[in-house]
């Protein structure tokens, strides 16, 4: 949960959703605020206009007058809301006025509430027409604070309504936007996959993400051809290699035959020219395995029976150097090319048999993980330092220690390269002591029965 409130699309959701919320309080909030400073403007401009009709009739008739005058618009309201009250040297002899006038020489704006707990606002005027004389002339605003009251409630409703389409539009714009970066990932992790010839699709709007995606097709076409030229460069050297190499192995033959030369002298030259051929060999296959598209749907391959033909390909040339071979299989199918996947248990098992020390066990197994399949090869040899195991896959390179031993350095670059054919993952695992190899296939379906068994020297 926490890694998804942390993403980009859900900061961008918040972020759409919390100015859309913004927006509407703003407004509303001026909205509420305005049409509140008109009413309340309204009700002071009639009770100035009252209490000034008031104070001019004490100043034509006295206390008298004022006193019923008051009484007479209470008896006959022109307004039931109008509130009034009459003080005469501190005592109130006339009003209706249900809050306490306070005292002081000014006018001055007075506001309060009912006392009988209602949220009925009262708005008044204090006024002293003359002495000892005080006059209080105001409103009880029910329409006004029923209106406001009613603007806030619907206000707040339609905050609610805010939140949820503030929500649904942050959704969108982030899944809209998600949906277009997820176009451009998939063709990332396809491309990573080794289907090179992909590429991001493009709707012509022409916007930001159009452009990006432009950017991103250019660059894996540049890369395409940079990596056509590597490859057709190394096919046509492995090429040229190939013809002279053979040459020489053949001229090396005809030398070991004549009586003049001694055959043991040119044994060195011959194996050279035999690891060279080799090497070129090695060359061409993965350069062409490397240029085909990923396997999507083939016929299915029996993962065992290719592990069990591989370890009697292996046998006799295990017996020789004394190590064991154990296979423990489970009937496993997998989508691929069964030569291919012949040839990347043919070089696992050759790495494993020429660095396995004598009197160990080579053990092969064939096992299901989760949704697919998992093949491993596992020897007690030295094992592969941490700090090497990613650079092994690269080609021609070769740990220090095994510099002088026979092979090309190809091996483990063209099991990356069928594995990465087949949407198939290599990892190198310490064994305790040696290298487990371990090849994970995404998908599988049970095959038919087949029994364990295992294979030594003879």
């Amino acid at each position: 949960m926490k890694p998804r409130l942390q993403s980009t699309t859900t900061h961008l959701a918040i972020a759409v959703c919390a100015s859309f919320l913004f927006g509407f309080a703003l407004l509303g909030g001026s909205v509420y605020a305005t049409v509140s400073a008109l009413l309340y403007r309204d009700a002071r401009e009639a009770i100035v206009i009252d209490a000034d009709g008031l104070a001019d009739v004490y100043a034509e008739g006295g206390r008298g007058a004022l006193v019923a005058e008051v009484r007479s618009r209470l008896a006959r309201p022109d307004d039931p809301d109008s509130v009034y009250a009459v003080e005469l040297d501190g005592r109130r002899v006339a009003g209706n006025l249900p809050l306490t006038v306070p005292h002081g020489a000014r006018a001055s704006w007075i506001e309060g509430r009912e006392p009988d707990g209602t949220r009925t606002r009262i708005l008044f005027r204090r006024s002293v027409p003359g002495p000892g004389v005080v006059l209080a002339t105001g409103l009880r605003l029910r329409s006004e604070s029923g209106f406001l009251d009613l603007m806030a409630r619907t206000t707040l409703a339609a905050l609610a309504i805010a939140v949820l389409l503030g929500i649904a539009i942050g959704a969108f714009t982030a899944r809209w936007v998600a949906g277009r970066l997820h176009n451009l990932d998939a063709t990332a992790a396809r491309v990573a996959g080794g289907d090179i010839t992909l590429r991001a699709p493009i709707d012509g709007t022409g916007d930001a993400f159009d452009r990006l995606a432009l950017r991103f097709n250019a660059m894996l076409d540049r890369i395409e051809a940079l990596l056509a030229g590597v490859r057709e460069a190394t096919d046509h050297i492995a090429h040229d290699l190939r013809t002279p190499l053979t040459r020489i192995r053949s001229r090396l033959d005809t030398l070991r035959a004549q009586d003049t030369v001694d055959p043991a002298a040119l044994d060195p030259a011959v194996a050279d020219a035999d690891q060279l051929l080799q090497a070129s060999s090695a060359l061409l296959r993965l350069a062409r395995i490397e240029a085909q598209a990923r396997i999507d749907h083939e016929d299915t391959v029996p993962l065992d029976a290719l592990a069990r033909d591989a370890l009697e390909l292996y046998e006799p040339i295990a017996a020789e150097r004394g190590i064991a071979l154990a296979l423990d299989a489970r009937p496993l199918h997998v989508g691929g090319d069964a030569d291919q996947l012949f040839q990347l248990l043919v070089n696992l098992l050759d790495n494993a048999v020429k660095y396995a020390p004598a009197g160990s066990v080579v053990e092969v197994a064939v096992a299901r993980s989760g949704e697919g399949a998992r093949l491993t090869v596992a020897d007690h040899g030295a094992g592969i330092p941490d700090h090497e195991r990613l650079r092994v896959f690269d080609r021609f390179h070769r740990l220090e220690a095994h510099r002088g031993a026979a092979g090309s350095g190809l091996g483990l670059s063209l099991v990356r390269a069928i594995a990465r054919r087949h949407g198939a993952l290599v990892t190198l695992e310490d064994n305790r002591p040696g290298l487990r190899v371990v090849v994970a296939f995404p998908d599988v379906r049970d095959g038919p029965a087949t029994p364990k068994n295992s294979a030594g020297p003879r």
